[in-house]
């Protein structure tokens, strides 16, 4: 394994103090030497670290395999190659997979009673149109045309009990879908997910009475089969890709003569893995649930060379190992994880559950580059910030403008939280909202002139806007204690307003305070004249309740455990309104938001504020 840096524009300049813990000044101060003085000495810890692919091997192999991939690769099939002067075999499946995967309970026993259960929406079986016109929305299109569903459905009740309604449904989407195509069941991803998932599930769909539909889906997993050797590398991203190469070794596993195509496989998997990791574990696409899906997807493959009794690839264990260290940095104190780029808040079991199908014993990721997310823990206190550009367009799914937001959780409660949940529109959060979702406004941020830090285009895109972060991450010594202090800027605006954008967030080593400013600074050697509207926004946990103070410049607010926490602000009014945050299930709950609004000079400002633990 080796890593090179790939030059991209989009960097994230991180550095950490050298020397001896520095004297801050005391906390019951708001002003702007308080919070910015930071004139101790500091050291780069590598010169660009910002977006680091890593290349993977393949695993060794001989000559002649080499000569065999290479020929597979061309087109000649993989019975001409295994067995020349036979005929070729009838598909079958060579052996049956145990997955450590569970699947959700809710979702399998919805199933069975007669409809698919998606975020929190219900859609009637005999009601879904499987065909390459229907309009369904994204997450209906990954669980009904790539098949995930099997999975729910295996973990409800014994198999005997589920292989009629899987029978049902994989016969209404094989009448709609008769052979390879257009439509959303032949985008790569799906057709990935589809193939693993009949792969894995094969005694679900497979050990019925009825002959003619076994006959008709081993053909269709050949069918696919050959469809991705020559589809595998157009997926859509990186996430697609990986997905697809994982699908393909399956089928080159536990399909007759499919020595060719698992090693043409394991190659396209060596690159795309290479292409898609960076070289702290953490994916190119920012994305929590993507990378989560990817997990998946890995762990089933591993379990396809297990039945067959086969070593799993050095390359597979070793990325597994790499992608969920990241994972765990982005755990709040209830285990779920934050809401970053367009992820819903997964919930604490779902994510436990993976980590032990995975097989992986880490700890949370302790310094990000190219994930890009720092995480502050003074236990019981968790902050997560969001200090890196966002994934270039090429790589983004859900992307959102979420530079410098950051979420903060004590215990097992979440004080401050972005929305969160574009992912999940289409479900119970409508897809209308689905942009705004993504929009810097979204997060607990700064904003300014309504404009986003980076722009959120369609399709789950963005365009320019931050192209680079800087961040300096130090330990500081208060009057009666210690403390974390980050800061981060980002040049998201410079173009548009002339104004950078920096962050200083303070977290107290107990985690019983959090102490921030937002400095706007001109871009160039010259501030411009006027003013332009900015807000900063603090969208509130779901049990939080926030009263406002007398004199408006600060707010009460308690927790479920009767914790009060208060929150102040040296701006002249601090405001409440609503907003809405996404759970792990795709439910989205009211709930609110403190804000500080104004005008903002072209020269440069700074907003102070404070969020302290009382008693």
């Amino acid at each position: 394994m080796n890593a090179h840096s790939l030059g991209l524009k989009r960097d994230v300049k991180t550095r950490e103090t050298g020397g001896e813990v520095q004297q801050a000044l005391p906390l019951d101060s708001l002003s702007e030497e308080a919070l910015v003085s930071d004139k101790e000495r500091t050291e780069d810890l590598t010169p660009d670290r910002a977006l680091v692919v890593t290349d993977f091997d393949p695993p060794a192999i001989s000559a002649s395999e080499r000569f065999m991939r290479m020929a597979y690769r061309m087109g000649v099939s993989g019975s001409t190659l295994v067995s020349p002067f036979r005929k070729p075999a009838r598909p079958k499946l060579l052996a049956t997979v145990e997955s450590p995967l569970r699947g959700e309970p809710a979702a399998g026993t919805a199933l069975r009673a007669g409809h698919f259960y998606i975020y929190g929406v219900k859609a009637p079986i005999a009601q879904v149109d499987f065909g390459p016109t229907a309009k369904i929305t994204p997450p209906f299109e990954r669980v009904l045309h790539g098949f995930t569903w099997l999975r729910d459905l295996e973990a409800c009740a014994p198999r005997h009990q589920c292989t009629a309604v899987a029978e049902r449904v994989l016969t209404s989407w094989l009448a709609a879908n008769p052979k390879p195509g257009k439509g959303p069941a032949w985008k790569v991803e799906y057709a990935a997910l589809r193939q693993l998932g009949w792969l894995v599930h094969a005694p679900l769909i497979l050990s019925g009475k009825d002959k003619a539909l076994r006959q008709k889906v081993l053909s269709a997993i050949e069918s696919t089969a050959r469809w991705l050797d020559r589809n595998a590398s157009r997926a859509t991203d990186g996430h697609g890709e990986v997905a697809a190469w994982c699908a393909t070794i399956a089928a080159g596993l536990l399909l007759p003569e499919g020595k060719p195509r698992r090693l043409f496989g394991e190659a396209g998997l060596a690159r795309a893995l290479g292409e898609l990791v960076g070289d702290d574990g953490g994916a190119l696409s920012r994305n929590p649930l993507a990378q989560l899906q990817t997990i998946e997807n890995l762990i089933e493959l591993s379990a396809c060379y297990r039945a067959t009794r086969r070593d799993v690839p050095e390359a597979v264990e070793t990325v597994l190992a790499m992608l969920v260290p990241p994972l765990l940095a982005i755990t709040h104190g209830d285990g779920g994880l934050g809401s970053w780029q367009g992820a819903p808040a997964v919930r604490a079991d779902r994510l436990a559950a993976l980590i032990e199908a995975s097989g992986v014993r880490a700890r949370p990721l302790k310094e990000a580059r190219g994930w890009g997310y720092q995480r502050l823990s003074a236990k019981p206190a968790v902050l997560q910030v969001d200090a890196a550009p966002p994934a270039l367009a090429r790589h983004a799914r859900n992307g959102c403008a979420s530079t410098l937001a950051f979420e903060f959780s004590h215990g097992d409660y979440r004080l401050i939280v972005n929305c969160g949940g574009a992912a999940a529109a289409g479900g119970q959060v409508p897809s209308r909202i689905e942009q705004g979702l993504r929009a810097t406004a979204a997060h607990s941020t700064l904003v300014l002139g309504d404009a986003n830090s980076t722009a959120v285009l369609l399709d789950g895109k963005l365009g320019n806007g931050v192209s680079e972060v800087e961040v300096d991450l130090r330990e500081v010594q208060l009057d009666n204690g210690g403390a974390r202090r980050l800061e981060a800027s980002h040049d998201g605006y410079a173009s548009r307003f002339g104004l950078m954008h920096k962050r200083i967030l303070i977290l107290r080593d107990d985690g019983s305070e959090l102490r921030g400013e937002d400095v706007l600074l001109p871009s160039g050697r010259k501030g411009k004249r006027g003013k332009v509207p900015y807000a900063i926004r603090f969208h509130l946990g779901r049990h939080v309740e926030a009263t406002l103070s007398d004199n408006k410049r600060g707010a009460s607010l308690l927790l479920p455990d009767g914790a009060l926490w208060q929150f102040v602000t040296g701006a002249e009014e601090l405001e409440i309104e609503e907003s809405m945050w996404v759970d792990g299930n795709g439910r989205p709950h009211p709930v609110q938001q403190l804000v500080i609004q104004g005008l903002a000079s072209r020269g440069g400002g700074n907003f102070a504020w404070l969020l302290k633990k009382m008693g």
